[in-house]
């Protein structure tokens, strides 16, 4: 077992965030909670219950500059004089119709979902990497294994993290750094709830009225009543990242399912593929040059 960790949290004024420094104070190791400046009140008093549990507290917004996060990381790294693991959870939920959204629309959730995570991953890999260790993990969702209405804005931003941070796994590897994307389920946080989810798509269409109503429906019927619980969750990917408890022995993975509806999904999506596999290989597979 790892003797104390460090950690860092972005995103936890609420939800998940708030939850993983909970179960990190709890194994015993130290943790740096952040959060953006909102509504006229500075991140770190958004953070004061925490800092109350014990955490170290520090306002970060994953859509300052590189150059700011840069020095944010180094200010976070000097608290304990190390960071080992990085959770990057801070994200929103953009729903709606794609043809309604505008580029715009859709690039702001990309950078406070995506680009926003990488650079702050930027800002510490210099500092891991000279250290020879360090984790960095990503926030995914169970959405990126199926379609859903009004899902496309959210689950495109988590695709795209699915898509990049495999890449950058084996870049940082031979440094010492472990890399996991934390493919989440449906878990009972504010997420969903009406002042959380954002409706931004300017390009109304009649045509869509009544999905758009169902889509918040569904939204609304789903808030509070998701089936995970938070603190399991969390409690479970802290020993996974520590490997001891009920993931003693076992390597973190590049995609770690967390929940029993990722689960569900994930392994389907895997049949579905399979299952397309066997039906295409001899046909769309006969590619290659004729030798002659």
């Amino acid at each position: 077992m790892p003797g104390q960790l460090t950690w860092l949290v972005t995103g936890c004024s609420s939800g998940l965030g708030d939850a993983f420094v909970r179960a990190i104070l709890d194994k015993g190791d130290r943790v740096i909670a952040t959060a953006r400046p909102g509504k006229g009140v500075s991140g770190t008093d958004r953070l004061a219950s925490l800092k109350e549990a014990g955490a170290a507290t520090l306002e970060l917004d994953v859509l300052a500059s590189q150059e700011e996060l840069n020095a944010k990381a180094k200010e976070a790294w000097a608290i304990y004089g190390q960071v080992d693991v990085l959770i990057n959870n801070a994200g929103y939920i953009e729903a709606g119709i794609l043809e309604e959204f505008d580029e715009q629309t859709m690039i702001s959730a990309m950078r406070v979902n995506v680009f926003g995570p990488l650079n702050v991953t930027r800002s510490f890999i210099p500092l891991m990497r000279a250290a020879k260790t360090g984790t960095l993990l990503f926030l995914g969702s169970v959405g990126v294994y199926f379609g859903a209405p009004g899902a496309s804005c959210y689950s495109g931003s988590k695709g795209l993290i699915e898509g990049l941070v495999p890449n950058l796994a084996i870049e940082v590897a031979p440094f010492g750094i472990r890399t996991s994307i934390l493919t989440f389920g449906y878990f009972r946080t504010q997420v969903m709830s009406p002042e959380n989810v954002k409706h931004g798509a300017p390009n109304r269409l009649p045509e869509y009225e009544e999905l758009n109503n169902l889509i918040k429906i569904n939204l609304d019927t789903a808030n509070g009543a998701q089936p995970g619980d938070p603190k399991k969750a969390c409690d479970i990917v802290v020993e996974a990242v520590r490997g001891e408890g009920r993931c003693a022995g076992k390597e973190l993975p590049l995609r770690l399912p967390v929940g029993p509806d990722t689960f569900e999904a994930m392994r389907a999506s895997c049949n579905e593929r399979l299952a397309i596999c066997a039906e295409w290989d001899g046909i769309t597979s006969d590619t290659n040059f004729d030798e002659v």
